[in-house]
């Protein structure tokens, strides 16, 4: 009678037992024991020239540091003040309760600059009597437009009635539109302010790059540069230059050392 061949024997030449159950390597496609399946148990030929052929960081991902979040992106999102990393979602310092986000505060380099510059220009009686006219007159007409606002403006159709505030959106010079009608969350940064915007009137949004120019948000009476962590409800409730709802706000580009727009009164001629 014919002898059965019954299982294989190990592929390592120091062990070679008979293994009725054997296991095939799936990197050199060795027959190998329980013993011996592993690759480092049978120092696999295959390992190092798989391991050389896997580039670093391949599938390197970036999880977002927010509380309770899940969110990973694939390219750093790393804030700026408190250096860690978030998804696009959290990215803005009042999105993630940043520990280094300070109490808004009196603007005060921009601020200076911003009055010095006024100072210079005119006359201190007529700068003061002009801010009160000026302001008078804007509040007036933002109550005007806000009717016509609210019946043609775009926006996040999920937010509450009472915390949308509305703003004609005048647009970067040599955008294919001259202004836009929108509507925002009053609880939102400014920074998140722009990003929106921008998304709505599709115009080039590098501000989460390293870049020359940011896309900002300007005020159209003082044409200053609002900080993107100031929140939106802040610069209503500010007693020099407040934003009205159903105003008017400016959108442009502007250099990292450019603290705000000279001549606004272009954007509307």
């Amino acid at each position: 009678m014919a002898e059965l061949e019954l299982g294989q024997h190990c592929g390592v030449p120091e062990c070679r037992q008979l293994d009725f159950l054997p296991f095939v390597c799936d990197g050199c496609s060795g027959i190998f024991c329980l013993q011996h399946r592993s690759r480092d148990a049978h120092g696999c030929s295959e390992v190092n020239i798989r391991n050389s052929s896997v580039k670093p960081d391949q599938h390197k991902s970036y999880p977002c540091s927010y509380k309770d979040c899940n969110g990973k992106e694939l390219l750093p999102v790393l804030c700026p003040y408190c250096e860690k990393y978030f998804c696009l979602r959290h990215r803005h310092q009042s999105d993630h309760e940043c520990e280094k986000l300070d109490t808004p505060k009196p603007r005060m380099a921009a601020t200076q600059q911003l009055v010095q510059h006024i100072i210079d220009s005119k006359k201190s009686d007529e700068v003061k009597s002009k801010k009160r006219k000026g302001a008078k007159n804007s509040e007036t007409a933002a109550k005007v437009a806000l009717m016509k606002l609210k019946m043609h403006a775009c926006g996040d159709k999920s937010l509450p009635q009472t915390e949308r505030i509305y703003f004609q959106v005048f647009l970067p010079k040599g955008s294919k539109e001259k202004s836009k009608p929108m509507f925002f969350c009053s609880k939102w940064s400014i920074g998140k302010v722009v990003d929106f915007a921008a998304s709505l009137a599709s115009l080039k949004n590098d501000n989460n790059k390293s870049t020359s120019q940011k896309l900002r948000l300007c005020h159209t009476a003082s044409g200053e540069a609002l900080p993107f962590e100031h929140t939106l409800e802040t610069w209503l409730s500010d007693k020099d230059y407040p934003l009205y709802n159903g105003g008017n706000i400016i959108l442009e580009y502007l250099e990292n050392d450019v603290l705000f727009i000279e001549d606004t009164e272009s954007y509307f001629s």
